[in-house]
């Protein structure tokens, strides 16, 4: 059995990101869906539409992901899900979007963790080297730059 995906975010996050992983997995489209929160639409009209989209072609259970928590997007999926057949994870980005897609086949339980930690070991800070091909400038002990 194989689990939906459900990104609620933003506007336009949540189409981009979906966007993204059908980049990665043209073959994810079925269970890959995406709601982008309007700034104009309330958030009663915003949940209806989650509520469509959620029960359309719904077999096994739905992981929703949302941007950012104790924003409108994450509070509507706490309105949209049941905790059984439905989770939450908050903070969304493209690792863990594609960690879930990856393994969306898995226990609702386990994507849930695959998420979390898909999302975490995404986000780290990369060591910059010097462009290949380019000379670096030789320190020159006469030039100085500095304020006295």
């Amino acid at each position: 059995m194989t689990n939906r995906i459900f990104i609620i975010a933003h506007a336009p996050l949540a189409h981009a990101l979906r966007q993204c992983a059908l980049h990665v997995f043209p073959d994810c489209g079925n269970g890959v869906a995406a709601l982008d929160v309007q700034p104009n639409v309330s958030p009663d009209e915003t949940l209806a539409s989650a509520r469509i989209i959620l029960n359309e072609h719904r077999t096994g259970g739905t992981l929703v992901l949302t941007d950012v928590f104790g924003a409108t997007p994450c509070n509507v999926a706490q309105r949209l899900v049941d905790g059984v057949r439905s989770r939450i994870v908050t903070g969304v980005n493209l690792p863990m979007l594609l960690r879930t897609v990856t393994y969306r086949h898995e226990a609702l339980d386990a994507l849930v963790s695959r998420a979390v930690v898909g999302g975490t070991q995404g986000v780290m800070q990369v060591a910059v080297t010097a462009p290949q091909n380019q000379a670096r400038k030789k320190h020159d002990p006469d030039d100085h730059h500095h304020q006295q």
